[in-house]
């Protein structure tokens, strides 16, 4: 039976021999990246996810890995993002919020560093902030209206859209010039204190994701609609940045 490591840095010279086994010289930057870099791990509940960063011939023999990834997300590994430096380089106009929260949550297990030198303009920080923001609002919106007042669905819903807001609250921080925290909760109080939002609610979310609230049905309603006013804040304070 494949064993869950009990630390994703359990894995890192495994995983970096298997991946050189497979690509040689094509692999180029092997990256811990997200929840399991973040100080966030839960063994058995989290997965570990990986940059594969290779060369163009690399990429271009991807089934050379199909057995090895198959092999690793027995062991909680999820299937891996691969890139080369160039889609990297092109990329960061359109998907800025992805790759400037990858980099703050990131450990590099082998090669070159793709992530650390990264910079992003502000407009196009901005510019997606304020887009996902404005979709997360609609389909929270609707997803309340699907819902038909259940409890158990709202809860849902909560758990579903939790993590994207709190990696869109962190590149607010970063557009603002403020501090960029690693912890997820470290973000909701630092977002409270510069943006002046109701931490209160945002950790009451967190509470409901991981089912340790206490709430009833109703009380779960209205923490979503104050959940979702904090949202609705968080747009309007993008929109005058």
């Amino acid at each position: 039976m494949a064993k869950i490591p009990d630390h994703p840095e359990d894995i890192f010279v495994d995983v970096t021999q298997d991946y050189l086994r497979v690509f040689g010289r094509d692999l180029l930057s092997l990256v811990l990246y997200g929840s399991a870099a973040g100080g966030a791990y839960v063994k058995g509940k989290s997965d570990i996810n990986l940059l594969v960063v290779l060369t163009p011939d690399g990429i271009g023999r991807l089934e050379d890995a199909f057995a090895l990834v198959k092999a690793w997300r027995k062991r909680s590994v999820a299937v891996p993002l691969v890139m080369t430096k160039a889609f990297i380089a092109s990329s960061l106009d359109a998907y800025p919020v992805e790759f400037l929260n990858m980099q703050k949550n990131s450990v590099l297990i082998y090669g070159e560093d793709v992530l650390g030198p990264l910079t992003f303009k502000p407009e196009d920080l901005r510019l997606q902030i304020e887009r996902e923001l404005k979709a997360k609002i609609l389909l929270l919106r609707e997803g309340y209206l699907e819902s038909e007042g259940s409890a158990r669905r709202v809860r849902e819903l909560i758990g579903r859209s939790l993590t994207a807001i709190v990696s869109l609250l962190n590149a607010m921080l970063y557009l603002k010039g403020a501090d960029v925290p690693r912890d997820k909760y470290e973000t909701v109080r630092e977002a409270a204190r510069v943006f002046t939002m109701d931490a209160a609610v945002l950790m009451l979310c967190f509470d409901i994701k991981q089912g340790k609230d206490p709430l009833s049905g109703k009380e779960v309603i209205a923490a979503f609609k104050k959940y979702l006013q904090e949202v609705e804040k968080a747009c309007h304070i993008i929109d005058r940045l």
